[in-house]
C-alpha cells in the first residue's frame, strides 16, 4: 500500500482513496462495528479479526431466496426457465456454499492485537510467526470505487491496514501484511477504521458494545443468547403487527427471510465463541497490563497531528487533498 500523509484524500473520476494513517489521526466518524470485527476487548488489547461470517452468509443468502423465488414463480409460466433458474443457481450459489461450509470447519484464522497500553500491535504470520509494530508505523486507507452499469452505478468500499515486517532483514515477500475489509464505501470504512484508533488513541470506552463472543457455544449464556435472539425476532414481529406498524414488521421480515439475520447470529457465535486467543509465550507475557507509569507516550510528531486535525474537525474542515 502506497504511503500518504493521513488526512490527505484522492479522487478519481470513478474512485476516491482516504488516507487515514500513518499517523492515526481522527477521521471525524464514529466508531461503528458494522462487521463484528472486534473479537476481544478489555483495558490492555483489543483483538481484532477478519473471518466475517456475516457477509458471507447475508450474500447466499440473498442469492439463495432469489433463485428461488424466481425459479418458483415461473414455474408455470415458462418450465424451461425455471429449471434454468434453479440450475444457474445451484452453480451459482453452491460454489460459494461448499467453500464457506468448508472454511466453517476450518481453524479460525488468529486475530490481531491492539496493545493500547504499550502502543504495539500483535500481527500473527503463517507457521507460528508473529509480528509486533509499532502503532504508529501502522498504515490504513479507506478505498472506494463506483462501477456504472445499466442497472445504474454501484459503489464498493474498502478498509486496508498495512502492517510492515520490523525485521530489515526479512524477505521481500515477508516485508508486507495487509487486511481487506469490505465496507460498501469510505464513510463506513472511516468508522471501522476509528474502532481500532479510538481504541488505541482515547480508550475502550468508546467502542460500541461488545459481541460478547468470549463465552463459549455450549454455555448456558450463550444458548440463552442464541434462543432469546429468535423470540426476539419473534416477539418484535408480534407486537409490530398488533399495533399496526407494518413497516416495522416487514423490516423484520425481510432481515430474516431476505439476509437470514438469526443464521448469521447462530453461525457467528458458533464459529466464533470463544474467540481464537494468541498463545505464543511472549504475546502472553506481552498482553499483561501495565502500571501506568510505564504506559507508552505519544510521538511529539502524532501529538502535533492530532492537535492540528481537531481544529480542522471543529472548524468544519474537510480531507486535504493531495499536493
Amino acid at each position: 500500500m502506497s504511503r500518504c500523509e493521513a488526512g490527505v484524500r484522492k479522487k478519481g473520476v470513478f474512485s476516491q482513496q482516504d488516507y487515514l494513517a500513518p499517523l492515526p489521526i481522527p477521521t471525524g466518524k464514529t466508531p461503528v462495528d458494522m462487521l463484528n470485527i472486534i473479537w476481544r476487548k478489555n483495558d490492555v488489547f483489543l483483538d481484532v479479526g477478519n473471518f466475517n461470517v456475516g457477509g458471507t452468509v447475508m450474500v447466499i443468502w440473498f442469492m439463495s431466496m432469489f433463485f428461488l423465488s424466481f425459479g418458483f414463480g415461473f414455474r408455470n409460466i415458462s418450465p424451461e426457465g425455471s429449471t434454468g433458474m434453479f440450475l444457474g443457481g445451484a452453480v451459482i450459489v453452491g460454489i460459494p456454499t461448499l467453500v464457506f461450509i468448508y472454511n466453517l470447519t476450518r481453524p479460525t484464522p488468529l486475530p490481531i492485537r491492539f496493545n493500547r497500553q504499550r502502543r504495539e500491535v500483535c500481527v500473527p504470520r503463517e507457521d507460528g510467526e508473529y509480528w509486533v509494530v509499532p502503532w504508529e508505523s501502522v498504515t490504513a486507507a479507506a478505498s472506494q470505487h463506483t462501477a456504472v452499469s445499466r442497472a445504474g452505478p454501484s459503489t464498493m468500499g474498502l478498509l486496508f491496514i498495512s502492517f510492515d515486517n520490523p525485521d530489515p532483514e526479512a524477505d521481500e515477500d515477508n516485508k508486507h501484511f495487509y487486511w481487506g475489509f469490505n465496507c460498501g464505501g469510505n464513510e463506513a470504512a472511516m468508522a471501522l477504521w476509528e474502532c481500532m484508533r479510538s481504541y488505541m488513541e482515547v480508550g475502550p470506552h468508546v467502542l460500541p458494545p461488545g459481541n460478547d463472543f468470549e463465552e463459549g457455544w455450549g454455555s448456558l449464556k450463550q444458548r440463552g443468547v442464541i434462543w432469546g435472539t429468535c423470540f426476539d425476532y419473534a416477539h418484535s414481529f408480534w407486537l409490530h403487527l398488533r399495533a399496526a406498524e407494518i413497516g416495522q414488521a416487514a423490516s423484520l421480515i425481510f432481515g430474516v427471510f431476505i439476509f437470514g439475520s438469526p443464521i448469521i447470529y447462530m453461525l457467528q457465535h458458533w464459529k466464533l465463541s470463544p474467540p481464537p486467543d494468541l498463545t505464543y509465550p511472549d504475546i502472553i507475557e506481552w498482553s499483561k497490563p501495565l502500571p501506568p507509569e510505564q504506559w507508552a507516550k505519544r510521538s511529539p510528531e502524532l501529538e502535533s497531528a492530532i492537535a492540528q486535525r481537531e481544529a480542522e474537525l471543529a472548524a468544519g474542515g474537510l480531507n486535504r487533498e493531495p499536493s
